[in-house]
């Protein structure tokens, strides 16, 4: 069934529910981040944690984009609850937060499947950022479960665009290790993805691993240069550091 307004699923827990707090909170990271001229990038990857934990660092990257010209964004994150086979899209026509509705743009590259997007936070967390950079635009949501790298290169080659087009790669890095170790394994990944090498990630280091390697493989292709903005862990920000959630910005060049 087509529901035409998918309502906020994990506001409260994820990124704050009223709309002034959350406006607030958005802006106050965006303001603290480095925001350097030069070329907007075409792809970024970005943590998806509590806003809280993870905020700053999703910020680092969103300061860097540019927001005139671009009209749509390709959004892939992982599955965190849904046994997946390829990709979802969702039947919604408009996505719902706290600081407005943004439209869904209607494509035929991937089957619909409500279910895996109902409460997912990997895609939702990433709104209240898009909707405040750059205020209006159509959003393609797509949530990754059982694919090959092959498989999302082509469906994001397919959606790739020219410069109306924005990628955003939804992940996480290493869970619940120690400060220490998590930072170890972080770095690991870091590298991996600066050198676009999706055999330097797993699991263990980036809960996003097949949406990240599906963007490698076709930056690769497309000759793109990945630069590696901020590395931090839920114990730089907000949490304790004997279990930290690593966290990772990384803007994507044409």
């Amino acid at each position: 069934m087509n529901e035409t307004v998918r309502e906020p699923a994990v506001a409260g827990m994820f990124y704050p529910a009223d709309p002034d707090e959350l406006r607030t909170q958005i802006e106050g990271f965006l303001a603290d981040a480095e925001s350097p001229k030069g070329i907007s990038p075409k792809a970024v990857i970005v943590p998806h944690a509590g806003t809280i934990y993870s905020g700053p660092i999703a910020a680092s990257a969103y300061a860097r984009i540019q927001p005139d010209g671009i009209e749509r964004v390709v959004l892939l994150g992982p599955s965190h609850r849904v046994l997946l086979r390829g990709l979802a899209a969702s039947s919604a026509e408009f996505w719902r937060t706290a600081l407005g509705d943004v439209p869904l743009e209607r494509m035929d590259v991937v089957a619909v499947n409500d279910s895996a997007h109902e409460r997912e936070h990997s895609l939702e967390v990433q709104l209240p950022f898009l909707q405040t950079v750059l205020g209006e635009f159509k959003l393609i949501p797509l949530v990754v479960g059982d694919a090959t790298q092959e498989e999302v290169a082509d469906v994001l080659a397919e959606l790739w665009g020219g410069p109306e087009t924005l990628v955003v790669i939804s992940s996480d890095l290493s869970h619940y290790m120690s400060y220490t170790a998590g930072r170890a394994l972080d770095t690991v990944a870091s590298k991996a993805i600066v050198e676009l090498n999706p055999r330097g990630l797993d699991f263990d280091n980036a809960c996003g691993l097949i949406p990240i390697a599906g963007l490698l493989h076709l930056a690769k292709q497309k000759g793109m240069r990945a630069e590696l903005i901020d590395l931090r862990s839920s114990g730089d920000t907000a949490g304790p550091k004997d279990q930290v959630v690593g966290y990772g910005a990384f803007a994507f060049y044409e």
